[in-house]
């Protein structure tokens, strides 16, 4: 993964806090910036529908929808994952 700011390259397990900053150019690493789904052409700057307005895209922000930009994450979807979790709870088991 690379620093949206400086492009240094940052290895990093799961998803940074929002405390963490690059090493380089000390950014923030847990911002819109280095989030997947900003774009700036997009309503937002966002292309996660879900997400809630965020303001200042270069401060670090309690975004549930985040995934580092360049990173192997999958796209959280809390609709499907409640209802798989309720299929599993109600499934006959016979």
């Amino acid at each position: 993964m690379k620093c949206a700011f400086c492009g240094e390259s940052i290895k990093i397990d799961g998803k940074p806090g929002r405390n963490d900053n690059c090493p380089k150019c000390n950014n923030s690493l847990r911002c819109c910036r280095q989030c997947k789904f900003f774009d700036p052409h997009s309503y937002n700057e966002c292309r996660e529908v879900s997400a809630e307005r965020v303001v200042d895209k270069d401060r670090a922000n309690f975004c549930d929808y985040f995934v580092f930009r360049g990173s192997s994450q999958k796209r959280v979807n809390k609709t499907q994952d409640a209802r798989n979790a309720l299929e599993a709870l109600f499934r006959k088991s016979g």
